[in-house]
């Protein structure tokens, strides 16, 4: 028998394991579809009970609409404009900074007419006109409440469940627990628009969409809002689509070999990506090329759809990526902080969102997607009912309210047509049916077939959660 040098012999092993790995991606390419997702890397029992929802649309208003030029009309304070907020209403709660030094706190009732829609009698701000035709699909939450009153940590708080930045978002808990049923295009995708009631609005970060301490792999991927989606989706003159895999293969290997060394599993998401990017390179183009789409629905989204970018073009896409089958949209739509020109700035809002979110619903119904997807409306807090400045006849601002707010579901398991909750005549605190804000992730999680509960990552010493130790599901929103 020959007795190989050492050399030899590691050269031998380094070529099996390369060969191995070769022909597993290729035995990869041949299997059924469905195996692709047969993955080894997600928490064991999950779904913990039967899903309802495939997929989450979530559509978030940058800003905090408010609420009560919206969804929460109170008609009653007409004959009490200008009077001070009275003390027993206010109860001592917290300002911020921007109105904690006014002198007084003019109550300013909208200026905006309300009216009852559909067979629900929901009721709607003349400012939407189309979201209040869906009336019967929509099920309004008015008694939202957070205990952040500034915009980054409420924002923080709605996507992770912290004030504090660092933690998973809820689309990454959701790729997390549940991965993804397209092996081309990410799990979690996010788009941003620019509102134009406010373009220079509160700026948006990367970690909104992070994965935090979970694996880099589950983090959001964020489509850019002009130029190409994705950088680099086309490679560079003389490099062809042969030349790139074999690039991927070679670096698949390296990455593999470290990682087999040092068991870091960010080396895992690492390779993940790259494949993930890889793939990217068809299948995104074929999404973001919008020439298939029939011409009334390109109208029914309104004329914005045709800018790249733009929310409306943003729903379209949002429908685009639910047909397949990305589990978690985020849109963010900036442009809703309101302290001061409030009626003016949100006219321009609502005339950005307001026919395209009606026509991402309309569009879903006809293509039977609603039925399994759940659409999410809303921002961080509300606004309040005293004015931020000056009040006239018809100017006013509003500043922060964590106290109750509005926010909007439809779709997959959702009792559509019902108001939920009840606040005061002067909209500034919760009568009836309070919701926190993780009790709504705990509920968005609970139609994905997830119980929030059991849906926990190790770190630092503890098992973490998107709800931290709190929520509960809010069964009077679901059918």
């Amino acid at each position: 028998m020959t007795i190989l040098p050492k050399s030899q012999i590691q050269l031998r092993r380094t070529w099996l394991k390369t060969a191995g790995g070769l022909g597993t991606a290729a035995l990869a390419s041949l299997l059924p579809q469905q195996s692709l997702f047969a993955r080894s890397d997600l928490p064991a029992g999950i779904p913990h009970h039967p899903p309802v929802a495939k997929r989450i649309i979530y559509l978030f208003q940058s800003g905090a609409p408010s609420q009560m030029d919206l969804f929460d009309p109170k008609p009653g304070l007409t004959d009490r404009r200008g009077e001070n907020l009275p003390d027993s209403i206010r109860q001592g709660q917290r300002l911020t900074t921007m109105t904690s030094g006014q002198a007084n706190f003019p109550v300013a009732p909208s200026i905006f007419k309300f009216s009852q829609y559909g067979e629900s009698g929901a009721w709607f701000s003349e400012l939407m006109p189309h979201m209040s035709s869906m009336a019967d699909e929509w099920c309004m939450i008015r008694t939202m409440h957070t205990e952040a009153i500034n915009h980054d940590p409420a924002i923080t708080f709605c996507q992770t469940g912290s004030q504090l930045a660092g933690r998973p978002s809820i689309g990454a808990w959701a790729s997390y627990g549940l991965g993804s049923e397209n092996a081309a295009l990410p799990a979690y995708v996010v788009l941003t628009s620019f509102g134009s009631g406010r373009p220079d609005d509160q700026p948006l970060y990367d970690r909104l969409w992070g994965a935090g301490f979970l694996p880099a792999k589950h983090q959001g991927v964020r489509f850019r809002n002009s130029g190409d989606p994705v950088l680099y989706l086309s490679n560079p003159p003389g490099v062809t689509s042969q030349d790139r895999r074999r690039t991927l293969d070679r670096l698949r290997q390296l990455n593999q070999q470290q990682s087999d060394e040092l068991g870091d599993p960010e080396i895992q998401a690492r390779i993940a990506q790259y494949e993930m990017a890889f793939r990217m390179q068809t299948s995104v183009p074929d999404l973001v090329d919008t020439a298939d789409e029939p011409r009334h629905v390109l109208e029914m989204y309104g004329p914005d759809v045709s800018r790249p970018g733009s929310y409306a073009a943003n729903c379209l896409l949002a429908r685009r990526l639910a047909e397949r089958d990305v589990r978690f949209i985020q849109l963010f739509h900036m442009g809703w902080d309101h302290h001061g020109g409030l009626p003016n700035a949100i006219r321009g809002q609502c005339r950005d969102t307001d026919q395209a979110t009606a026509a991402l619903l309309k569009d879903l119904k006809m293509r039977d997607l609603l039925r399994d997807t759940l659409i999410v409306w809303g921002g961080e807090f509300g606004r309040t009912v005293y004015s931020q400045g000056g009040l006239t006849s018809d100017n006013y601002g509003r500043d922060h309210h964590p106290r109750c707010f509005t926010m909007l579901l439809a779709g997959a398991g959702i009792r559509h047509g019902t108001t939920y909750g009840e606040t005061d005549d002067y909209c500034y605190n919760i009568v009836r049916d309070p919701v926190h804000v993780h009790d709504l992730n705990a509920t968005v999680l609970h139609l994905l077939g997830v119980d929030h509960t059991r849906l926990t990552w190790k770190y630092q010493g503890r098992d973490f959660r998107l709800t931290d130790i709190h929520g509960t599901v809010v069964d009077g929103v679901l059918s």
